[in-house]
């Protein structure tokens, strides 16, 4: 992948570094990558109707780092010496005014997606801020990890990742499903041969960059100690789609009837990598067994992920409460008391997540030379409520809203017919004076919130992206018991215990 196709001019050469334009952004895409759906090879994804609107969503933000309505809150200058400006999340992080800036831009980007967008290129950020100053922890790679902070950062670049093993043959160990998990086949001057696959690539298709590591069940063979990228147009990788809500949405209806799965759809995808080479240069972590099995919990990219999942995810669910708001006042039920509740429990969890973001952004922990993370604790406490949240929120829409959801006529073209109009507009009219138009517009988007296949996939999304259930409460409770937390809490039932006995109390200050 290049800026532009055909390299940059002497301007272009000799100007400070800069991140893509939405134009280069969407020319940079085409090249030879393979991604395959309903048993064709697409041949230009910014074309093809399952991508190319959601790729234009992702323009409007590189072009938002360009437009100075945006660019104080979004930008910072780079500090690789470049003399040029970058996303704030790019760079590291050395003081919670940094944290708290970061927090806004990564919010600010969400908002352009009313929250939608889980993948834009700040959530892979979240690893890439990290490579400068963890560099040696990548050691005998370590030039590997400056390298590509300086290029990911000038450029902006958008990465995704595939970490986690197919779900196949999961009770045995990762070394005996050689057939199917990513594992290295030789080692070779020109770098490493690698076969196999991930999931679930989302939105990959949209990328320069996937990266590939090690999340999960341990391992003992070093072909299976990997952490390294690979370029999308890599020969031999290939990237199989689910079923493309975005294509189904503009074939079916309009975006009056779907606004939100005909552009906003991230198409979830399996890695397959067939023999691919990754050139040296391209690996972090290669046969050493013990840095891969630490790479999450030493990388930075777990405190830096939830952190911009929990800012996001406060962004979309105050857009999810402002939708559900409009739904009541539109069924007239908005003055029911338990219907206000409800909407009360939704705000209160739009509240908790903005709380459990602050919180890590101006409570960070010391890292690296000076570097700060956000605070894991919140991150962690993120990733359970997330899973409990977002489907309590989803289940209070479908309680409250009900039959109004689809007592809507079938698409755009149903006004535009004059033999139904005048009955649409008596009989599916809101209330309030709102006219049947706006009704059916808005419970529309919000059916495509929660109920179409786009909606679904998003409550998913939400409940496993950042772990399974039972990992996001396990790795809470052995974070705090590695940190000796669990002990001073029950130290601090102890100091209770110890004031009293079976002859009464065992300090001065209280009367037996």
């Amino acid at each position: 992948m290049s800026e532009h196709p055909d390299g940059p001019g002497p301007a272009e050469a000799s100007r400070p570094a800069r991140p893509l334009t939405g134009a280069e952004y969407i020319e940079s895409l085409r090249d030879d990558r393979e991604v395959y759906i309903n048993g064709e090879r697409v041949k230009d994804v910014t074309e093809h109707p399952a991508f190319r609107n959601p790729i234009r969503m992702t323009a409007r933000l590189y072009d938002a780092l360009h437009d100075p309505k945006y660019k104080d809150v979004l930008t910072a200058p780079t500090d690789t010496g470049s003399g040029g400006y970058t996303h704030r999340f790019f760079r590291t992080p050395h003081s919670v005014e940094d944290m708290i800036a970061d927090q806004k831009a990564i919010a600010t980007w969400a908002r352009m997606s009313y929250g939608w967008m889980g993948r834009s290129p700040d959530y892979k950020a979240s690893f890439l801020g990290t490579l400068g100053a963890n560099s040696e922890f990548y050691a005998p790679f370590e030039e590997n990890a400056k390298r590509w902070y300086k290029e990911s950062q000038e450029k902006v670049l958008y990465w995704n990742h595939a970490l986690v093993h197919p779900p196949v043959d999961r009770k045995r160990p990762p070394d005996e499903v050689r057939d199917v998990f990513v594992h290295v086949e030789k080692e070779t001057d020109s770098g490493l041969v690698v076969s196999g696959a991930k999931v679930v690539a989302t939105g990959s298709a949209l990328t320069h960059y996937n990266f590939i590591a090690h999340y999960g069940l341990p391992i003992k063979r070093r072909e299976f100690a990997l952490v390294a990228t690979i370029p999308m147009d890599a020969k031999g990788m290939k990237l199989i789609c689910r079923p493309s809500y975005t294509a189904m949405a503009n074939s079916v209806g309009s975006p009056f009837d779907y606004p939100l799965s005909s552009r906003l759809d991230e198409n979830d995808t399996i890695l397959v990598l067939d023999k691919v080479l990754i050139p040296w240069e391209n690996v972090f972590i290669y046969g050493d067994l013990g840095k891969v099995q630490t790479f999450t919990g030493q990388s930075g990219f777990i405190e830096r992920s939830t952190f911009q999942g929990c800012t996001r995810l406060a962004v979309k669910l105050e857009f999810i409460a402002g939708l559900l708001a409009k739904a009541l006042e539109i069924t007239g039920t908005e003055d029911f008391r338990g219907v206000q509740t409800r909407l009360g429990e939704v705000l209160a969890w739009r509240n908790l997540f903005w709380g459990l973001s602050d919180a890590a952004a101006r409570n960070p922990v010391p890292w690296r030379d000076g570097a700060l993370l956000p605070n894991p604790q919140y991150g962690q406490a993120y990733r359970w409520f997330t899973q409990v949240g977002y489907a309590r929120i989803r289940e209070i829409v479908l309680q409250d809203v009900a039959s109004a959801l689809i007592y809507i006529n079938s698409s755009a073209e149903d006004f535009k017919n004059p033999e139904i109009r005048s009955y649409l507009d008596t009989y599916v009219r809101g209330s309030n004076g709102i006219d049947a138009e706006t009704r059916v517009k808005v419970m529309k988007l919000l059916w495509d919130s929660v109920g179409t296949e786009f909606g679904g996939r998003h409550e998913l999304y939400e409940r496993n992206y950042a772990g399974s259930h039972e990992n996001t409460r396990i790795e809470l409770l052995f974070g705090q018991v590695a940190s000796g937390q669990v002990d001073d809490y029950k130290r601090f039932v102890d100091t209770c215990l110890d004031e009293y006995d079976l002859d009464g109390w065992t300090v001065p200050d209280m009367h037996r």
